[in-house]
This record gives C-alpha cells, sequence and structure tokens, in this order.
C-alpha cells in the first residue's frame, strides 16, 4: 500500500470553491489564491476538491484532472488533498478513481450514483465502491445523502458497505436527519476498524460535534475554514462556553448559506468571498445563475455579523 493510502479522513477538511471567469473557464489564477487562502487556517487536516462546491457536476473530467492537478502543485506539500467522485455509472467512477490516484489524491469523496433516486439494493452500493477500489488503493470517504432522497443508505447498507470493502474508511454525513446521525456515529465508529464520521451538517454543527463525530468535511470552510477549526478544538477540549461563543460567530453565515433553496448554497459562498475581496467574481456555470442582489446584501450583513467584516467592507481576522 502507499503511503497516501496509509491517510485516515478525520479533523476539519475544508471543500474548496472553483472561481471562474465571466466566460465561464476556470480561472486558474484565482484559484490557487484561494487554495492558499485556505490552507492558510490553522489546525486543518485536508482540503476536498472535484465536489460539489466546485461544481464538479459541471466540469468535464479533464476539467477534474486539472483541478486536483492545481491543488497538488499549490497545496500538495502541506496538506492532503481529498478527490471528489462524481459519476452516474460505476465504470466512470473507476476511472475517475484511477485518475485521482494518478494525480496525487490522499483519499476519495464517493458521490451516490445519480439512478439510485429511483430505488437501490444493498448489493448495488456494494457493487459501486467494489469498482472503485479495484481501481483505486486510495482510501475511501462514503458521501452519505438524506436517506429520504434515495441516494442515502441506509445504515444496514453502510454496515454492509463497510465490511464488504475495507478501504472505507469515513463517511461524509449529510443525513439531514439528528436521530440518525447519531445513531451512524455510535453503530461506524464501534466497527473495528473504525469507520469515521465527518458531519457536514454545516446548518447545525455545534450540535452535530458534540454527538462525538471525528471531523468535518464542509463547503462553508471555503470562507469560515479557521472559525470552524477553532469550533472543533473546542469541541474536543470539552469547553462548551468557547464552542458556543465560537458558534455564535458562525450562524449567521450558515442562516444565510443553507437556506432555500440549498442548490445556491455555493453560489453564494462565492458571493461572500468576492465580498471579502478574497475572489475578483461570484461567476457560476448553468444552470446555476448569479443570485439577486438583496440576497447579496444579507450576506454581506451575515459576514459583519460573524466578524468577518466591517461595515466599511474591509475584511476582517477571524480571531
Amino acid at each position: 500500500m502507499t503511503r497516501r493510502a496509509a491517510y485516515v479522513p478525520q479533523g476539519v477538511i475544508p471543500a474548496v470553491l472553483l472561481p471562474f471567469h465571466e466566460d465561464l473557464s476556470i480561472d486558474e489564477q484565482a484559484f490557487r489564491a484561494h487554495l492558499r487562502d485556505v490552507a492558510s487556517a490553522e489546525g486543518l487536516s485536508a482540503i476536498t476538491v472535484n465536489a460539489h462546491s466546485t461544481e464538479v457536476a459541471s466540469c468535464s473530467f479533464d476539467e477534474q484532472r486539472r483541478v486536483l492537478a492545481i491543488a497538488r502543485d499549490e497545496i500538495g506539500a502541506r496538506l492532503p488533498i481529498v478527490n471528489g467522485v462524481y459519476a452516474e455509472g460505476s465504470l466512470e467512477a473507476a476511472r475517475i478513481a484511477k485518475m485521482a490516484e494518478e494525480g496525487g489524491a490522499a483519499a476519495l469523496l464517493v458521490f451516490p450514483p445519480g439512478p439510485f433516486t429511483l430505488g437501490q439494493r444493498p448489493e448495488m452500493a456494494v457493487e459501486h465502491f467494489r469498482r472503485i477500489a479495484g481501481a483505486s488503493d486510495l482510501p475511501l470517504i462514503v458521501f452519505q445523502y438524506p436517506v429520504a432522497g434515495g441516494q442515502g443508505y441506509p445504515l444496514a447498507t453502510l454496515l454492509k458497505i463497510a465490511e464488504s470493502v475495507p478501504q472505507v474508511c469515513a463517511i461524509k454525513d449529510w443525513c439531514a436527519s439528528p436521530q440518525l446521525h447519531e445513531r451512524q456515529i455510535r453503530a461506524l465508529q464501534s466497527l473495528a476498524p473504525p469507520v469515521n464520521v465527518l458531519t457536514t451538517h454545516s446548518s447545525w454543527l455545534l450540535g452535530s460535534l458534540v454527538l462525538g463525530c471525528k471531523g468535518l468535511l464542509s463547503g462553508s470552510g471555503s470562507v469560515i475554514a479557521e472559525l470552524q477549526a477553532k469550533l472543533f478544538r473546542a469541541v474536543r477540549a470539552n469547553d462548551l462556553e468557547t464552542a458556543k461563543e465560537i458558534s455564535d460567530r458562525i450562524w449567521p453565515t450558515a442562516e444565510v448559506f443553507y437556506s432555500e433553496p440549498w442548490v445556491d448554497m455555493h453560489n453564494r459562498m462565492k458571493e461572500a468571498l468576492v465580498l471579502l475581496g478574497k475572489l475578483p467574481c461570484a461567476a457560476v456555470r448553468p444552470p446555476l445563475v448569479k443570485i439577486p442582489q438583496a440576497e447579496i446584501e444579507r450576506i454581506r450583513a451575515a459576514l459583519v455579523a460573524a466578524g468577518l467584516l466591517d461595515r466599511a467592507g474591509r475584511a476582517l481576522k477571524a480571531a
């Protein structure tokens, strides 16, 4: 097994954004600056690319390979890189997994196949992960969607995946149910070896972390990585008073980023980085479209409330 394959996903793992020019081509210069900015936050354990936050659904295979190459060149010497595997079918997922390993990724974040919205059987999910594991020896993170939408895996299926595919060592949990979230934490992290639960419940992050998650993997880390890292450290230290203070700062951003429709969450994060002077442009690829000015003003107010922006529009350090 390679040195990279020994990586165990845990801790604070921001999922970065992907800046575009107005003509919707990738803005490599802005992306490099964004990677450096996020990676400069103290206490991170990895960075994720080619995920929802980088609008992976609109990126070609070659663009995904280029995104990974830029990330490895810019921050690969400092932090492990988690690469998303987003594909409708298992054969394409395996092709992406092979590309990611060759490109220097340390782990793979495996999205559920789209056809699962029509229903799934446990053996389908296991076969999907077996195909990916057969193409790469990297550790696998299961992206757990809400079960009600069809793409989430019942807990029995998650346990079967973990039993059948030893490379599965973590889940990114977006089950959207506090009860199921806790049940998964207890069941998966008690396995031998354990399967770490990385929360992505950023709209209720403090409540999620105190249940015992081993980390968090979230697109809002593209904006508030430093606050997320401080919150995680406070929870791990059982310092509830400090954790609540940090959570109070995070809350205004969660309220605007994760409002309806959720499809705009990363669109809003791009606008936040423009307001903070960290991105030159908030362009998004269709079918996403620019959000209304009134919503941008709500984002501005949230950044002020979080102590990240002063009322004159100057960025502040997340002290």
